[in-house]
């Protein structure tokens, strides 16, 4: 697994030990046990031998979409932190004596750019901006893994989490009673809790599902309705709207983008597939990351 020591590897991590799969992370540092393994993604570098006997490889590498104001500087690192890793690891399965047999790639929601209220199957085209074209990118490079492996390209919606990811920000803010919307609020947003990425990565390993897979709940919500649905799960109000030129004034392409661009994203194979969602539905979702629902 390449990227296991952010938010969603950490949690991917223990769940799958948990179903009883042995995991190997992939460290830039000295390795601090059996079950770590050195590469260096940025110069290329990984020792086709580490992959002997592995079933699967999990890509999750890139630096954060919503770290930092997106200079030009920042830009350039949201691509490379994504495509170094991915051409290393298809490099290292090239000269594999046996390459796995499946290669599971993140990916984003960000692929399909603003499609305002058009629903998004897998088979619905790129769009434009930023994100758009670093997920095509991102795409690109993983299917250039040898032939005969399965690669598995999941275009992750917004990740709710009780801390930190997408709503690090907001969720703060709610808590204190003075969060709102973005924008006006009718722009949808396709989120999926935390467990349920690491679930459905967990169901990819073994499904025979490949390409793009929109991986977000089933029930599809507007902003208005996520923050709502929060701000009543935290017992608080959320009237403190944010106006779109201010977002576009304070977070130029990055608010725009990750805020007020609308996704409303159907995870159509997932479903086909007999995936088990833990969170299908917004209000079970709310109520898990206001802490009361379960202990994950």
């Amino acid at each position: 697994m390449a990227g296991a020591s952010g938010l969603i590897g950490t949690s991917m991590s223990a769940t799958f030990r948990n179903a009883g799969h042995s995991v190997v992370t992939l460290v830039r540092r000295p390795p601090a046990n059996a079950a770590e393994v050195r590469w260096d993604p940025a110069a290329g570098v990984l020792d086709p031998g580490v992959l002997a006997g592995v079933d699967a490889v999990v890509n999750l590498s890139g630096a954060g979409i919503g770290d930092r104001p997106w200079t030009r500087r920042r830009v350039e690192e949201l691509f490379s932190s994504r495509l170094g890793p991915t051409r290393t690891l298809v490099k290292a399965m090239a000269r594999a004596d046996m390459p796995p047999a499946t290669f599971i790639s993140q990916s984003g929601s960000g692929y399909y750019g603003d499609a305002g209220n058009t629903v998004l199957r897998e088979d619905a085209a790129a769009g434009s901006g930023t994100l758009s074209q670093i997920c095509v990118e991102w795409e690109q490079a993983a299917l250039m893994a040898p032939p005969g492996v399965r690669v598995v390209t999941p275009r992750t919606g917004l990740v709710f989490s009780r801390s930190g990811g997408a709503l690090g920000k907001l969720l703060p803010l709610l808590r204190l009673g003075v969060g709102g919307p973005f924008g006006n609020g009718r722009q949808f947003w396709p989120w999926v809790t935390l467990p349920d990425v690491s679930a459905a990565f967990l169901f990819l390993l073994d499904s025979p599902v490949s390409g793009p897979v929109n991986l977000a709940a089933p029930e599809q919500a507007d902003v208005n309705t996520i923050v709502a649905a929060l701000a009543h799960a935290l017992h608080r109000p959320a009237v403190l709207r944010v106006p779109a030129p201010v977002l576009r004034t304070v977070m130029p392409g990055l608010g725009e983008e990750l805020l007020l661009y609308s996704q409303r994203m159907e995870p159509a194979l997932l479903t086909a597939a007999g995936f088990t969602w833990q969170h299908g539905g917004l209000p079970d979702a709310a109520h898990w990351v206001a802490g009361k629902a379960g202990t994950v």
